[in-house]
């Protein structure tokens, strides 16, 4: 019998060169990541038992593997082929990466999955790690004057709310756009965490979550004929 070949798929020459350069810089950023241990025990000639390095990740390792491929057929698609490789290297995609692209995405009227969106995203999530990274800078040199600050009691509720209040903003914009969809995820997340509020403290777990949810009603609703058409926005494409 003959072998079915695979469709052979067709990437631009800009999604070629990102994927080659995202494969180079990934690979070295998680060479240095793990230099960086293996040079302090070769320095200190301090190196952990493997038997409790394995039983450590026994307990942690599942869930963030099962985490990690969540996040990366969750948010590759919202992120785009240049911005996806910038932000799981530079991290804290949740509560930073994502809003970043999204509204940088929703300001310059472009759609994630085409090259213009590819292009905001990414300079969207590069824009916001040099600015992490500068006020973490700050926060190190300054945390002397800022600690009575940020231990004020006064300010902690807000400090506690800050994810919450970035998603509510962003979501505001997301669910006026396709309320239908919007209406599932909502709803699941809402009833479950009336059913156990602890799980509020599981946001890199439930933020995927409600995203697959979206996916599957949005699938759902497509099938039924029940979304409403409209005309690509400028930069959308047909």
């Amino acid at each position: 019998m003959k072998k079915k070949e695979r469709p052979a798929v067709n990437l631009s020459a800009y999604e070629r060169s990102v994927h080659l350069q995202g494969r180079i810089w990934d690979s070295m950023a998680l060479i240095l990541m793990l230099a960086v241990p293996a040079a302090v025990c070769v320095y200190f000639d301090a190196w952990p038992p493997l038997g409790a390095v394995l039983k450590a990740l026994l307990g942690v390792a599942p869930m963030y593997w099962t985490v990690g491929i969540i996040e990366v057929l969750t948010f590759v698609p919202m992120l785009g082929t240049g911005g996806s490789y910038l932000a799981f290297v530079t991290g804290s995609l949740t509560s930073l990466k994502v809003p970043a692209a999204l509204n940088a995405m929703q300001a310059a009227h472009v759609r994630a999955g085409t090259e213009e969106g590819d292009v905001i995203s990414t300079i969207a999530i590069a824009a916001s790690s040099l600015i992490t990274t500068l006020i973490i800078a700050l926060g190190v040199f300054l945390l002397g004057y800022l600690q009575p600050v940020l231990e004020s009691p006064v300010l902690r509720p807000a400090f506690d709310n800050i994810l919450p209040a970035m998603f509510g903003a962003l979501g505001v914009a997301f669910i006026a756009k396709s309320p239908k969809i919007a209406m599932a995820p909502l709803v699941c997340m809402v009833a479950l965490f009336l059913a156990v509020p602890g799980l509020a403290k599981s946001v890199s777990v439930l933020v995927p979550l409600g995203a697959l949810i979206a996916i599957g009603a949005a699938r759902v609703l497509y099938k039924k004929g029940l979304l409403d058409e409209k005309p690509a926005g400028k930069g959308e494409g047909a």
